[in-house]
């Protein structure tokens, strides 16, 4: 999860499980923050005046950005009534001073500017997650809505059997329990605390729609299929495109998980044929099934697991802050400087025992310099050290284009942001690493350890694409009004089930407000951004892979200590968003076009194995 200064929300962009805390207050109501009026223009502006105010706009928001993250990080390390309150007020500043842009903005369309000047007014336009309308009081009613979302589920907690629950604590349950009533308990429970989110969300879809609309988008969901340098609708076909190449793979891997999970429970809690009841997978939101890999893992054959990533890390000793110099260690060896000692000063790496935070994991760019820091509830565990390696990703990211101008300091596209660090997780899981960094005494050989490491990959990284996907196809339907309120849950279980093939483990309540229950909707955080990063991170690694000549699997290839490859990597990241992203892509991988053939060859040999396994199986849950 990285934190974007152009984006409304105080937590933009994420990571595949996170926690919450407990309490709530609310914010009192921060006074109207006024921008400054627009300068009067000439009827038909010129390109000097177009670079101009560019060239304004960009100082001032780097002069407001900094401020704004520091009381959003203030906010996220430390949650009370005051930090709240400083919240709200700063992020309806921000967002009313980056409307005023943005419609400014506007009025330069058709002419004639140069390419950097034109690349900028686009993304002035296309700043803000949440867009305000161009009115007083607007900009400062959705600030406080926002926070207040993030807020509630940041502090959300529900009781089972007198004792009560975070988020966390749900999560721990989930993972670890085989007990279907208590997994059922867990997944419910967490959902009571959405419901109370809806009014406030409805009011969010409302208002930044009439700001998307003043900056000449349909809605607020076009405006974000815009920021991928193509049209919305093309964008849309192209992530379809994309998921038709990954989707009968899927397919295979729901197949085989649903038999043993039928093997385990019985037909009476999971059918033989049909969907999976979501509530059995291990997560709360079944978008990664690697907790119950023990139900999965394969039975018969040799195809022992040969050690546990868990217990390698308790046994060499790692505490929380050693999990984060090992991730450090990985970057380092591929050329890049180290951290700078402020980053171990100032982050947040171990959870606070005194103090409200959220605890979603996250890495922030503070001062759009050298002011980078994570924030982190840190476990030692290696789900956590995948964590780290994939953060320290934003963080390299952001300083790797430290020097662009203000506007073109983000990734290539979002996508590319998030990509960074899973594409070095991919390597940080291996077994080659493991061992080049002495955690792991032996590599296996292949043929014992192939089958159980891919179906452990495949449980995280392919069962999380159709939830990738489907979070933003349910809140463009939302945004463009094709679903009402009345109909937001029953249509987000539809898409559910159509993309994922799952289902709730009983009738949900007429007032649900399932969605909510995920961090990314309550925070308005976009979503395909995570399903495009699970493209982008195999097509980075068979890009690095075939730099270093490397010969074996790709599923084995760890690009640990290679400078070369981390030269042209940082090459790369230095463009930030200064280029439209195929131009960043053909950087690193040589190719314009995102394909997920990688992603496809990093797991062939499972997929062979899972057809095997799949005989005499009715696979797919249409009925």
């Amino acid at each position: 999860m990285i934190i974007k200064r152009l984006m409304l929300s105080a937590a933009m962009v994420a990571i595949l499980s996170g926690c919450a805390t407990t309490s709530s207050v609310e914010p009192a109501a921060p006074p109207v923050a006024t921008a400054p009026e627009a300068p009067v223009m000439a009827t038909k502006p010129t390109p000097a005046e177009a670079k101009a105010f560019v060239d304004a706009a960009e100082t001032k928001l780097s002069e407001m950005s900094e401020y704004a993250a520091r009381v959003q990080w203030l906010r996220a390390t430390y949650i009370n009534f005051d930090s709240m309150w400083l919240e709200s007020k700063v992020n309806g500043e921000f967002t009313e001073q980056t409307v005023k842009y943005a419609m400014e903005a506007a009025k330069y369309d058709g002419v004639n500017v140069d390419p950097v000047t034109a690349r900028k007014l686009k993304l002035l336009k296309l700043a803000l997650s949440l867009p305000a309308a161009d009115r007083p009081g607007a900009a400062d009613e959705l600030a406080q809505i926002s926070t207040r979302l993030d807020s509630v589920y940041s502090t959300g907690k529900f009781t089972y059997n007198a004792k009560t629950y975070t988020l966390n604590d749900a999560s721990e349950v989930m993972a670890k329990s085989r007990n279907p009533a208590e997994l059922r308990a867990m997944f419910e429970g967490w959902r009571t605390v959405s419901p109370a989110m809806k009014a406030d969300y409805t009011q969010m879809i409302k208002l930044s729609n009439e700001g998307a609309k003043g900056l000449g988008f349909t809605d607020a969901g076009a405006m974000w299929r815009s920021g991928y340098d193509m049209e919305p609708d093309a964008f849309a076909a192209e992530t379809d495109r994309l998921w038709a190449q990954v989707e009968p793979f899927y397919k295979n891997l729901h197949c085989y998980v649903r038999t043993k999970l039928n093997e385990k429970y019985g037909d009476a809690v999971q059918p033989r044929n049909g969907a999976i009841r979501a509530d059995l997978l291990g997560n709360m939101w079944a978008q990664d099934w690697a907790n119950i890999y023990d139900i999965a893992a394969p039975k018969t054959g040799n195809y022992k697991t040969a050690y546990n990533l868990d217990a390698l890390l308790k046994s060499k000793k790692y505490d929380e802050v050693k999990m984060v110099k090992t991730g450090e260690g990985f970057y380092t060896s591929l050329g890049l400087a180290p951290l700078p000692q402020t980053f171990w000063e100032r982050s947040m790496i171990v959870r606070p025992k005194d103090r409200e935070v959220v605890c979603h994991a996250s890495a922030w760019d503070l001062d759009n310099a050298d002011d980078i820091r994570i924030k982190m509830c840190t476990l030692v565990n290696g789900e956590d050290l995948y964590t780290v390696h994939h953060e320290l990703g934003h963080n390299y990211y952001q300083r790797a284009y430290k020097n662009q101008p203000f506007l073109f300091k983000n990734g290539a596209n979002d996508g590319f942001h998030e990509a960074i660090g899973d594409f070095v997780g991919l390597s940080s899981v291996t077994p080659n690493y493991l061992n080049q960094i002495g955690l792991l005494d032996k590599v296996p050989a292949q043929t014992g350890e192939d089958i159980p490491y891919l179906l452990k990959m495949a449980m995280q990284k392919i069962a999380f694409m159709p939830f990738g996907l489907l979070v933003d196809r349910w809140r463009w339907e939302v945004y463009s009004g094709q679903i009402t309120p009345a109909q937001y849950n029953d249509r987000w279980w539809a898409l559910v089930k159509k993309y994922q093939g799952l289902t709730p483990p009983g009738a949900r309540p007429t007032a649900a407000f399932d969605p909510g229950a995920k961090y990314h909707v309550a925070a308005s955080v976009p979503y395909t951004r995570y399903f495009l990063a699970h493209v982008y991170q195999f097509q980075f690694q068979k890009a690095a892979c075939d730099q270093i000549g490397f010969k074996g699997p790709l599923y084995r290839c760890s690009i640990y200590g290679e400078k070369a490859v981390g030269e042209k990597f940082n090459k790369m990241m230095e463009m930030g968003q200064s280029k439209p992203w195929p131009d960043a892509l053909e950087a690193f991988t040589g190719t314009r076009q995102t394909d997920a053939s990688a992603v496809a060859e990093y797991f062939a040999p499972l997929n062979t194995w899972l057809i095997q396994q799949n005989k005499g199986q009715k696979c797919g849950w249409e009925v």
